[in-house]
C-alpha cells in the first residue's frame, strides 16, 4: 500500500507561527476520529484531525496554520479549524474561570494508503501577552478502497422497486373520484331511464292524444313574431305529419306537401273543405319556412286552429274502427 507522507511540510508550518514565539513546547493531546463509526477508513470518509488542551485561561488567544495549502488534492480540507468549550472550570466563587477547549477541522482523504498526518502547531498568546508554540504529537491513518473478491464473489438478481404500504391519505382523492364518478354514472342511467319512460308512456297513448297534446304548447300569438313564425309552423305541421303517418299508415315525415296530399286524397276521412284547408295550411308553413314569407296575423290566428280541427275531425274514424275490434275481442274471450 503507498505511503503518503505530509509530515515534510512542518517546517514551513512552523516558520510563521514561531517567528514571534517565545518557546516550543511538545505536548500530548492530538486526536484523530472518523465522522462515520465504522472498523476501517474508505476513500473520501471525513475525520476530524485536531487537539484538546485543558486549563485554559480566560482571554486566551490561538492561531493554527491552514492546512489546506499544505495536503492538496489526496487529503482535502473539508472545513478549517474551529474552536469548542468542553467544559468551564473555577477556582473559588469568584476566581477566574478557566476551559477545557478542543480544536479540529475536517479532512478527506481521496486516495488509498498510509498517510503520516503532521504535528499541530498552535500558537498561544496568554492573557498578559506571553506567546508560546504548542506542538502536538503526529498522527496515522490508514485508508483502504473498498475490496471485491473476484473469486469468491456471487452476483445477484437485482431487485425490484420498494413499495411503500398506502396510507389512508394517499387513497382518499382517489376514492372520492371514484365515488364521484359512480355517483354521474348512476345519475345518467336514472335520466336516461326517466327519458325512457317518458317515450313509452307517450307511445302508449292514442297518436290524436299525443297530437293533441303537442300542438297545445303552441297555443298563444308569442309564436307570431316574424323572427319566431318558422319555428311556429315547423312545430304544427311536423306534429300533424307525426299524427298523419300514425293514423293514415302513409310516410308523411319523409314526404314532401304535395306528396302527402296525394297520398290523402280521396280518403273518406277527410271532407273536401278539410282536405282542402288542411293543405292550404301546410303550403303556407313551406312558404313561411323554405320562402320566408311572413304571415299576417289572420293566418297565424287560424293555423293552430285548423291543426286541432284536423286531428279531432278524423281520430272519431280511427275510434269507429277500433271498436268492431275490441267488440270481436271481448267475444272470443267469451267463447
Amino acid at each position: 500500500m503507498r505511503k503518503i507522507t505530509i509530515a515534510a511540510a512542518l517546517a514551513a508550518l512552523l516558520m510563521p507561527l514561531t517567528s514571534r514565539a517565545q518557546g516550543l513546547k511538545e505536548v500530548e493531546g492530538s486526536f484523530l476520529e472518523p465522522l462515520q463509526q465504522r472498523d476501517s477508513i474508505l476513500i473520501a470518509d471525513q475525520l476530524r484531525y485536531g487537539f484538546t488542551l485543558d486549563d485554559v485561561a480566560e482571554g486566551t488567544e490561538f492561531r493554527m496554520q491552514d492546512y489546506s495549502k499544505v495536503f492538496g488534492d489526496t487529503l482535502a480540507v473539508v472545513r478549517n479549524w474551529k474552536i469548542d468549550t468542553l467544559k468551564t472550570v473555577r477556582k473559588g466563587r469568584k476566581g477566574p474561570a478557566r476551559y477545557n477547549l478542543r480544536g479540529d477541522l475536517v479532512i478527506a482523504p481521496f486516495e488509498a494508503g498510509t498517510y503520516h498526518l503532521p504535528r499541530i502547531a498552535v500558537q498561544r498568546i496568554s492573557p498578559d501577552g506571553v506567546v508560546d508554540t504548542l506542538l502536538f504529537e503526529e498522527r496515522e491513518m490508514e485508508v483502504r478502497t473498498m475490496p471485491v473478491d473476484t473469486t469468491t464473489y456471487v452476483p445477484h438478481d437485482i431487485k425490484g422497486q420498494m413499495r411503500y404500504p398506502l396510507t389512508f391519505k394517499e387513497i382518499l382523492p382517489y376514492l372520492l373520484g371514484v365515488l364521484l364518478l359512480a355517483g354521474l354514472v348512476a345519475l345518467a342511467v336514472v335520466l336516461v331511464r326517466r327519458r325512457r319512460t317518458a317515450l313509452a308512456d307517450e307511445h302508449k297513448d292514442p297518436p290524436y292524444i299525443v297530437a293533441l297534446r303537442k300542438l297545445e304548447g303552441f297555443r298563444g300569438d308569442k309564436y307570431w313574431a316574424p323572427d319566431k313564425q318558422k319555428a311556429f309552423y315547423s312545430g304544427i305541421t311536423d306534429t300533424l305529419r307525426e299524427y298523419i303517418a300514425a293514423t293514415f299508415g302513409i310516410d308523411a315525415c319523409e314526404m314532401t306537401t304535395a306528396e302527402i296530399f296525394d297520398a290523402l286524397k280521396g280518403d273518406e276521412r277527410l271532407t273536401d273543405e278539410l282536405y282542402g284547408s288542411t293543405k292550404e295550411l301546410f303550403e303556407l308553413a313551406d312558404f313561411v319556412k323554405f320562402a320566408k314569407h311572413i304571415a299576417g296575423d289572420a293566418e297565424n290566428a287560424a293555423a293552430l286552429p285548423q291543426s286541432v280541427r284536423f286531428v279531432t275531425s278524423t281520430y272519431q274514424s280511427a275510434l269507429e274502427e277500433e271498436t268492431p275490434q275490441g267488440q270481436d275481442d271481448k267475444t272470443k274471450e267469451g267463447e
